[in-house]
Protein backbone atom coordinates (compact mmCIF):
# COMPACT_ATOMS: atom_id res chain seq x y z
CA UNK A 1 0.00 0.00 0.00
CA UNK A 2 1.30 3.45 -0.96
CA UNK A 3 0.22 6.94 0.09
CA UNK A 4 1.26 10.05 -1.85
CA UNK A 5 1.13 13.23 0.22
CA UNK A 6 1.63 16.70 -1.23
CA UNK A 7 3.13 19.25 1.14
CA UNK A 8 4.32 16.23 3.10
CA UNK A 9 7.50 17.64 4.65
CA UNK A 10 5.94 19.65 7.49
CA UNK A 11 2.78 20.59 9.37
CA UNK A 12 -0.36 18.64 8.60
CA UNK A 13 1.29 16.91 5.64
CA UNK A 14 3.97 15.41 7.86
CA UNK A 15 1.31 14.33 10.34
CA UNK A 16 -0.65 12.60 7.55
CA UNK A 17 2.59 10.81 6.68
CA UNK A 18 3.17 9.70 10.29
CA UNK A 19 -0.33 8.36 10.79
CA UNK A 20 -0.43 6.58 7.43
CA UNK A 21 2.98 5.04 8.16
CA UNK A 22 1.53 3.74 11.43
CA UNK A 23 -1.11 1.99 9.32
CA UNK A 24 1.60 0.34 7.23
CA UNK A 25 1.55 2.56 4.14
CA UNK A 26 4.73 3.20 2.18
CA UNK A 27 5.08 6.93 1.61
CA UNK A 28 5.84 9.32 -1.22
CA UNK A 29 6.25 12.87 0.10
CA UNK A 30 6.13 15.78 -2.33
CA UNK A 31 7.43 19.19 -1.28
CA UNK A 32 9.14 22.31 -2.64
CA UNK A 33 11.36 22.55 0.45
CA UNK A 34 14.28 20.30 -0.31
CA UNK A 35 16.17 20.36 2.97
CA UNK A 36 13.00 19.98 5.02
CA UNK A 37 11.91 17.13 2.76
CA UNK A 38 15.17 15.25 3.27
CA UNK A 39 14.79 15.58 7.02
CA UNK A 40 11.21 14.31 6.93
CA UNK A 41 12.18 11.29 4.82
CA UNK A 42 15.06 10.42 7.16
CA UNK A 43 12.95 10.83 10.29
CA UNK A 44 10.04 8.75 9.02
CA UNK A 45 12.34 6.04 7.68
CA UNK A 46 13.93 5.74 11.08
CA UNK A 47 10.65 5.79 12.99
CA UNK A 48 8.58 3.36 10.90
CA UNK A 49 9.25 0.05 9.06
CA UNK A 50 7.96 1.37 5.72
CA UNK A 51 9.51 2.65 2.50
CA UNK A 52 9.69 6.46 2.36
CA UNK A 53 10.59 8.41 -0.77
CA UNK A 54 10.79 12.15 -1.21
CA UNK A 55 10.09 14.01 -4.44
CA UNK A 56 11.24 17.62 -4.62
CA UNK A 57 8.84 19.63 -6.80
CA UNK A 58 7.08 22.98 -6.94
CA UNK A 59 3.36 22.18 -7.22
CA UNK A 60 2.30 25.76 -7.96
CA UNK A 61 3.10 25.66 -11.70
CA UNK A 62 0.49 24.99 -14.39
CA UNK A 63 2.31 21.81 -15.46
CA UNK A 64 2.97 20.49 -11.94
CA UNK A 65 0.19 17.90 -11.73
CA UNK A 66 0.97 16.38 -15.10
CA UNK A 67 4.68 16.22 -14.28
CA UNK A 68 4.05 14.53 -10.93
CA UNK A 69 1.67 12.03 -12.50
CA UNK A 70 4.22 11.24 -15.22
CA UNK A 71 6.92 10.79 -12.55
CA UNK A 72 4.71 8.26 -10.77
CA UNK A 73 3.88 6.48 -14.03
CA UNK A 74 7.60 6.13 -14.70
CA UNK A 75 7.81 4.14 -11.47
CA UNK A 76 4.62 2.11 -12.13
CA UNK A 77 3.19 3.84 -9.08
CA UNK A 78 -0.56 4.20 -8.56
CA UNK A 79 -1.04 5.38 -4.98
CA UNK A 80 -3.70 3.70 -2.89
CA UNK A 81 -4.13 7.04 -1.09
CA UNK A 82 -3.66 10.54 -2.50
CA UNK A 83 -3.59 13.35 0.07
CA UNK A 84 -3.95 16.77 -1.58
CA UNK A 85 -2.52 18.76 1.32
CA UNK A 86 -0.12 21.33 -0.17
CA UNK A 87 -1.28 24.88 0.41
CA UNK A 88 -0.34 28.47 1.11
CA UNK A 89 -1.82 31.43 2.96
CA UNK A 90 -1.54 35.19 3.05
CA UNK A 91 -3.70 37.83 4.73
CA UNK A 92 -3.90 41.33 3.27
CA UNK A 93 -5.90 43.71 1.12
CA UNK A 94 -5.32 42.82 -2.52
CA UNK A 95 -3.49 45.14 -4.91
CA UNK A 96 -1.93 44.69 -8.32
CA UNK A 97 1.37 43.97 -6.57
CA UNK A 98 -0.18 40.72 -5.28
CA UNK A 99 -1.12 39.28 -8.66
CA UNK A 100 1.86 36.94 -8.65
CA UNK A 101 0.91 35.46 -5.28
CA UNK A 102 -2.72 35.29 -6.34
CA UNK A 103 -1.85 33.24 -9.41
CA UNK A 104 0.42 30.97 -7.38
CA UNK A 105 -2.42 30.26 -4.94
CA UNK A 106 -4.88 29.63 -7.77
CA UNK A 107 -2.44 27.21 -9.39
CA UNK A 108 -1.66 25.39 -6.14
CA UNK A 109 -5.13 25.18 -4.60
CA UNK A 110 -7.26 24.89 -7.73
CA UNK A 111 -5.32 23.81 -10.81
CA UNK A 112 -2.95 21.29 -9.28
CA UNK A 113 -5.47 19.66 -6.95
CA UNK A 114 -8.05 19.39 -9.74
CA UNK A 115 -5.66 17.77 -12.19
CA UNK A 116 -4.05 15.45 -9.62
CA UNK A 117 -7.47 14.25 -8.46
CA UNK A 118 -8.63 13.58 -12.01
CA UNK A 119 -5.39 11.93 -13.17
CA UNK A 120 -4.91 9.69 -10.14
CA UNK A 121 -8.66 9.20 -9.81
CA UNK A 122 -8.78 7.76 -13.33
CA UNK A 123 -5.96 5.35 -12.50
CA UNK A 124 -7.74 4.34 -9.29
CA UNK A 125 -10.97 3.80 -11.26
CA UNK A 126 -9.20 1.37 -13.56
CA UNK A 127 -7.88 -0.53 -10.55
CA UNK A 128 -11.25 -0.41 -8.77
CA UNK A 129 -10.03 1.02 -5.46
CA UNK A 130 -8.40 4.02 -3.83
CA UNK A 131 -8.87 7.05 -1.61
CA UNK A 132 -8.45 10.75 -2.38
CA UNK A 133 -8.32 13.27 0.46
CA UNK A 134 -8.69 16.97 -0.36
CA UNK A 135 -7.80 19.56 2.27
CA UNK A 136 -10.19 22.51 2.16
CA UNK A 137 -10.86 24.79 5.14
CA UNK A 138 -13.56 26.26 7.35
CA UNK A 139 -12.74 29.44 5.41
CA UNK A 140 -14.62 27.87 2.47
CA UNK A 141 -17.78 29.03 4.29
CA UNK A 142 -16.41 32.43 5.37
CA UNK A 143 -15.75 34.76 2.42
CA UNK A 144 -14.04 37.69 4.07
CA UNK A 145 -11.70 40.58 3.28
CA UNK A 146 -8.04 39.81 3.81
CA UNK A 147 -8.48 36.15 2.85
CA UNK A 148 -10.28 36.87 -0.41
CA UNK A 149 -8.42 34.38 -2.60
CA UNK A 150 -7.80 31.82 0.15
CA UNK A 151 -11.47 31.45 1.09
CA UNK A 152 -12.55 31.39 -2.57
CA UNK A 153 -10.11 28.62 -3.50
CA UNK A 154 -11.06 26.59 -0.44
CA UNK A 155 -14.75 26.97 -1.36
CA UNK A 156 -13.90 25.61 -4.80
CA UNK A 157 -12.14 22.61 -3.24
CA UNK A 158 -15.10 21.84 -0.99
CA UNK A 159 -17.50 21.91 -3.94
CA UNK A 160 -15.16 20.04 -6.30
CA UNK A 161 -14.36 17.28 -3.80
CA UNK A 162 -17.97 16.68 -2.84
CA UNK A 163 -19.08 16.46 -6.47
CA UNK A 164 -16.15 14.25 -7.49
CA UNK A 165 -16.99 11.81 -4.70
CA UNK A 166 -20.32 11.01 -6.38
CA UNK A 167 -18.59 10.39 -9.71
CA UNK A 168 -15.88 8.09 -8.36
CA UNK A 169 -17.69 6.12 -5.63
CA UNK A 170 -19.37 3.69 -8.10
CA UNK A 171 -15.86 2.66 -9.21
CA UNK A 172 -14.67 1.87 -5.67
CA UNK A 173 -12.82 5.17 -5.18
CA UNK A 174 -13.56 7.32 -2.13
CA UNK A 175 -13.15 11.11 -2.19
CA UNK A 176 -13.23 12.96 1.13
CA UNK A 177 -12.88 16.71 1.60
CA UNK A 178 -11.78 17.86 5.05
CA UNK A 179 -12.54 21.42 6.20
CA UNK A 180 -10.34 22.14 9.23
CA UNK A 181 -10.88 25.07 11.55
CA UNK A 182 -7.76 26.62 13.10
CA UNK A 183 -4.84 24.16 13.27
CA UNK A 184 -1.49 24.70 14.99
CA UNK A 185 0.81 24.77 11.96
CA UNK A 186 3.31 27.36 10.61
CA UNK A 187 0.88 28.17 7.77
CA UNK A 188 -0.75 31.05 9.67
CA UNK A 189 2.51 32.47 11.08
CA UNK A 190 1.10 33.15 14.54
CA UNK A 191 3.39 34.01 17.43
CA UNK A 192 4.21 30.87 19.48
CA UNK A 193 2.57 32.40 22.56
CA UNK A 194 -0.70 33.01 20.71
CA UNK A 195 -0.56 29.53 19.18
CA UNK A 196 -0.07 27.93 22.60
CA UNK A 197 -2.92 29.95 24.08
CA UNK A 198 -5.22 28.96 21.21
CA UNK A 199 -4.44 25.28 21.73
CA UNK A 200 -4.99 25.53 25.50
CA UNK A 201 -8.46 27.04 25.10
CA UNK A 202 -9.21 24.70 22.17
CA UNK A 203 -9.79 27.42 19.60
CA UNK A 204 -6.83 25.89 17.79
CA UNK A 205 -6.32 22.12 17.44
CA UNK A 206 -3.15 20.11 16.89
CA UNK A 207 -2.33 18.50 13.54
CA UNK A 208 -2.51 15.04 15.18
CA UNK A 209 -6.07 15.72 16.36
CA UNK A 210 -7.18 16.87 12.93
CA UNK A 211 -5.45 14.14 10.93
CA UNK A 212 -6.92 11.33 13.05
CA UNK A 213 -10.41 12.57 12.29
CA UNK A 214 -9.69 13.24 8.63
CA UNK A 215 -8.26 9.77 7.98
CA UNK A 216 -11.06 8.08 9.89
CA UNK A 217 -13.58 9.92 7.68
CA UNK A 218 -11.60 9.07 4.54
CA UNK A 219 -11.50 5.34 5.25
CA UNK A 220 -15.24 5.47 5.98
CA UNK A 221 -15.69 7.18 2.58
CA UNK A 222 -17.41 10.23 4.02
CA UNK A 223 -17.76 12.98 1.46
CA UNK A 224 -17.14 16.07 3.59
CA UNK A 225 -15.91 16.29 7.18
CA UNK A 226 -15.69 19.48 9.25
CA UNK A 227 -13.96 18.71 12.57
CA UNK A 228 -14.10 21.15 15.51
CA UNK A 229 -17.05 22.79 17.20
CA UNK A 230 -15.85 26.08 15.69
CA UNK A 231 -17.08 24.76 12.33
CA UNK A 232 -20.58 24.63 13.84
CA UNK A 233 -20.90 28.14 15.25
CA UNK A 234 -18.43 30.47 13.51
CA UNK A 235 -19.53 30.37 9.82
CA UNK A 236 -23.24 30.95 10.67
CA UNK A 237 -22.24 33.73 13.08
CA UNK A 238 -20.14 35.48 10.43
CA UNK A 239 -22.97 35.07 7.92
CA UNK A 240 -25.27 37.00 10.26
CA UNK A 241 -23.00 40.06 10.27
CA UNK A 242 -24.65 42.97 8.41
CA UNK A 243 -22.63 44.13 5.41
CA UNK A 244 -22.01 47.62 6.80
CA UNK A 245 -20.72 46.16 10.07
CA UNK A 246 -18.36 43.80 8.24
CA UNK A 247 -17.14 46.76 6.14
CA UNK A 248 -16.57 48.84 9.29
CA UNK A 249 -14.70 46.01 11.03
CA UNK A 250 -12.42 45.55 8.03
CA UNK A 251 -11.76 49.30 7.80
CA UNK A 252 -10.87 49.47 11.48
CA UNK A 253 -8.65 46.38 11.29
CA UNK A 254 -6.82 47.35 8.09
CA UNK A 255 -6.22 50.92 9.26
CA UNK A 256 -4.69 49.70 12.55
CA UNK A 257 -2.05 47.50 10.88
Amino acid sequence: MVALITGGSSGMGLEYARQLAEKGYDLVLVSNREEELSGAVAGLSEAFPVQVEGHFQDLALPSSADELFAWCQGRDLVPDVLVNNAGMFFFKELTSADLGRVQTMLNLHVGTVTRLSILFGEAMKQRGSGYILIVSSMAARIPAPGITIYSATKAYLRSFGRSLSYELRPYGVGVTTVCPAAIATPLYRLKPSLMDLGVKVRLIHTPAWLVRRALRAMFRRRRVVSPSFMNVWLPPLVALLPGPLEQWLWKRFSSSK
